[in-house]
């Protein structure tokens, strides 16, 4: 997100990605709770996976009433030209092991910002995150197990006091085992500016629930509020 328009919404309270939406009933409950990015995953062995024509009419719902990310793993560029030619999003989110030139060449190349996440579980996998200058908004989600057939969407969280060390030059979202239940802790931990949830509003893999994405957004949005000088 354009770095001006990031600062003015974040200090209104916290952004909020909702990610992985696959039915029209969960992205209208996204933009009913107030959610400021809809998340489209483009990665097969995710259960969250969209295809082209079922992301191409998601997107043209949310047009003009929220903001939205192509979530890739290692795309090559072909494929990111055939997601962005369906979705128009506005945002590419990088999930696999793009290297900071990756990054630079995707940007030069189709002309969008992009989120990169970088997974965490040691101080050494932020000092990697510097590296990504080019990238417009920096994600710090659980590092997964080695062998682990997705880099995201696990439901699993790290020890979110390592991210004193993280980069605060961009703006950046914290995820990784949000659920209604934590963000309120994570965010007054980590004072992130915002947050990214997937399997953490869901009733099953895949299956987002729309009780618990409202009371995401609420949790994340009182948490801000209860964080205000009075």
């Amino acid at each position: 997100m354009p770095a001006a328009p990031w600062e003015t919404r974040a200090a209104q309270g916290p952004i909020v990605k909702i990610c992985g939406l696959k039915t029209i009933d969960a992205l209208e409950a996204s933009i009913e709770a107030g959610a400021d990015l809809a998340g489209f995953v483009f990665f097969e062995k995710s259960p969250r996976h969209l295809m082209l024509d079922a992301a191409k009419g998601l997107a043209a719902r949310a047009e003009g009433r929220i903001r939205t990310v192509a979530l890739t793993v290692d795309a090559g560029d072909e494929a990111l030209a055939e997601i962005i030619d369906a979705l128009r999003p506005d945002f590419l989110q990088f999930h696999g092991r793009e290297t900071p030139e990756r990054v630079r060449e995707a940007k030069a190349r189709f002309k969008l910002p992009v989120i990169k996440a970088i997974g965490v579980n040691a101080a050494e996998d932020l000092v990697a995150a510097k590296a990504y200058a080019e990238a417009d908004v920096l994600l710090y989600d659980a590092k997964p197990s080695p062998g682990a057939a997705r880099p995201g969407g696990l439901g699993l969280a790290f020890d979110w006091g390592l991210l004193k060390e993280a980069p605060r030059e961009r703006p950046w979202l914290l995820s990784g085992g949000l659920t209604p239940e934590t963000v309120a802790e994570a965010l007054r931990l980590t004072g992130a500016p915002g947050v990214d949830v997937s399997s953490g509003v869901e009733s099953a893999p895949g299956e987002k629930d729309r009780s618990r994405i409202a009371a995401f957004l609420q949790a994340a949005h009182g948490a801000a509020a209860a964080g205000k000088p009075r």
